[in-house]
């Protein structure tokens, strides 16, 4: 029998996991409530893991389905292509609210992340319940949001790059990141394929409402962000090295709170293959531009 204690950590998203040592090597019923925590819960957090490292994160993760490259773009950390690395050392700002990897038809199912520097305040995360945001929608707006479809993309809004702290460093991210261009047409209402749950597939690759005019359809997806970002809706992790969270990257989406300067922060990060989003009315996502087979599978 598992020793695992499964502990909310706020209302509505969120809970933190004891009595298991990550890795590789867990039984398989120890697996199972992790991942039924994790759905239940859509993010999972872990403290005290400071015996993990590369290999052992992507050994765990693998537990919980087949990893990704790194990033369809953005290269990997040297010696294992399954891990992304974040590190802020560079002033680079990932602030605003996303799903990871929504630009591609292939959304990764799950995030992995665990800390390796963090300073000692600031640079928490939070996380946002989207299947909770859609569930507290009026029926009105759930039947619109059910409608629409919205389309993804990885190409910079290079107004921001001219108003960054660093507009140099900030193009030459956003040339890596941009470096091959994808588009995809998601639902913005996608049914979860293991839960049946309806979320708001949204976030910040979502660049326009496929059919409307560009200021409605910045107004529509302001409407459904502001929907998914209520407070009530989130939950927020104060890091310490050695942590790791695991996220269900198809009802979430997250940021970080760039609040610690320059102060060093670095993360790794595992992302696991996902599925082609579904929309209510059963029609898949579209890829417009881009082939992301050389970033992950589409996990059945």
């Amino acid at each position: 029998m598992s020793s695992l204690t499964v502990t909310p950590v706020a209302g509505r998203i969120g809970a933190e996991i004891t009595g298991v040592r990550l890795g590789g090597d867990l039984p398989a019923d120890v697996v199972a409530e992790i991942r039924r925590a994790l759905l239940t819960h859509k993010v999972v957090f872990f403290r005290g893991q400071g015996h993990l490292d590369e290999r052992g994160q992507v050994a765990f993760a693998e537990l919980l389905g087949e990893p990704t490259t790194a990033h369809p773009t953005v290269p990997s950390l040297g010696g294992n292509a399954h891990i992304l690395d974040l590190d802020y050392r560079d002033g680079q700002k990932v602030d605003r609210w996303h799903t990871d990897v929504t630009f591609v038809d292939r959304p990764p199912a799950a995030s992995v992340l665990r800390a390796l520097t963090v300073p000692e305040a600031g640079g928490d995360t939070l996380w946002a319940n989207t299947a909770a945001a859609y569930a507290h929608l009026p029926t009105e707006l759930r039947d619109l949001a059910d409608r629409l479809r919205a389309v993804h993309t990885n190409q910079f809004d290079y107004a921001r790059i001219s108003g960054s702290d660093n507009p140099e460093r900030a193009r030459a991210h956003a040339a890596v990141f941009a470096s091959t261009v994808f588009e995809t047409e998601h639902p913005v209402v996608r049914v979860h394929p293991e839960t049946g749950e309806r979320s708001i597939l949204l976030g910040d690759f979502a660049r326009r409402i496929s059919g409307l005019p560009s200021s409605v359809s910045d107004s529509v997806i302001r409407l459904f962000q502001d929907a998914v970002t209520q407070v009530e809706n989130t939950v927020r992790w104060r890091w310490a090295a050695g942590d790791v969270a695991v996220w269900d990257n198809r009802a979430t989406q997250h940021r970080v709170v760039h609040d610690f300067g320059d102060r060093p922060r670095r993360l790794h990060r595992v992302t696991i293959a996902g599925s082609v989003p579904v929309g209510t009315d059963g029609r898949p996502s579209t890829v417009l531009t881009g082939d992301a087979a050389a970033y992950s599978p589409i996990a059945a």
